[in-house]
């Protein structure tokens, strides 16, 4: 495991939205060079995490620490975040902004992300898609250490999304950027990040290691009678129908022997356990 200090700190965060609160007191770290998702419904705070994180939005209570500091001069050239482009302006235009902000600007970068978009075309009339690959584009173009990315699939056909999901990762292999994207597609997640957090209703439920996570979890399967095998285990999720139960349980370093039916849970299913559970 790496030593080196975290790339984002979110400790004890609050913030409201009137009288909506979008995170109470939620804490985590995000490891220098992972992959890390932020995974809840829509509403969960993903949005609120990112906004604080790439200096957007200032908490009401909590800090938020990104590489090593809070977000200043410093540290604002290293972070890359998928904003909003100007729909006026075409494709190469905004590829020139990008260059005229940013003095670290890898504009050969930029162009070979967005070779195959129409350079003239206005950004305001490019599919849903097509602008996704472009912001991302504008993104990576930065040479960002800490890329924040909003929801970057969900725009994307599977062909884009895959291509999407390569370079990602071929940018925290080759750089060690820590990249952070939010997303309540849970199938999004497979084989993309190392760590998640799941975060519900502004709350963190879970905040963990892919590998570990799923290891130190199962889902238990049993009739309804054998329930009570399951006195003292850690149970984040119960489901129930007319003849047994399946369970998300976190385990220690040895399965629980007895009747029961023991599983190793998906990333999918390990995170809606969390989702829909309460802890």
């Amino acid at each position: 495991m790496s030593t080196a200090e975290p790339a984002l700190i979110v400790d004890a965060v609050s913030h409201r939205f009137g009288d909506r609160p979008a995170l109470d007191d939620c804490s985590f770290a995000v490891p220098a060079g992972s992959v890390t998702a932020l995974v809840g419904r829509n509403g969960a705070g993903k949005t609120t995490v990112l906004r604080a994180a790439a200096g957007l939005l200032r908490p009401d209570r909590g800090t938020v620490t990104v590489l090593g500091g809070p977000f200043d001069d410093r540290t604002r050239p290293r972070i890359g975040y998928c904003s909003s482009l100007y729909p006026q302006l075409t494709v190469a235009e905004t590829l020139r902004l990008g260059a005229r902000l940013n003095p670290g600007w890898d504009m050969q970068r930029a162009l070979d992300l967005a070779a195959d978009l129409p350079p003239e075309a206005r950004v305001g009339t490019l599919a849903p898609g097509v602008r996704a690959r472009l912001a991302l584009a504008m993104a990576l173009g930065k040479r960002p250490d800490l890329l924040l990315l909003d929801e970057p699939l969900a725009a994307l056909d599977p062909v884009a999304r895959a291509e999407a999901v390569s370079v990602l990762m071929g940018e925290a292999a080759a750089r060690g950027t820590t990249v952070v994207l939010s997303t309540h597609a849970v199938a999004d997640l497979a084989g993309v990040c190392d760590h998640v957090v799941v975060l519900d209703h502004g709350h963190v439920r879970a905040a963990v290691e892919v590998d570990a996570a799923l290891a130190g979890h199962r889902l238990v399967n049993g009739a309804t009678g054998d329930f009570a095998a399951l006195d003292g285990a850690e149970v984040v999720e119960v489901r129930r129908d007319e003849t047994g139960f399946t369970a998300l349980v976190r385990i220690g370093e040895a399965v629980p022997a007895g009747t029961l039916a023991w599983h190793h849970p998906s990333l999918e299913e390990l995170v809606l356990g969390y989702l829909r559970g309460r802890s």
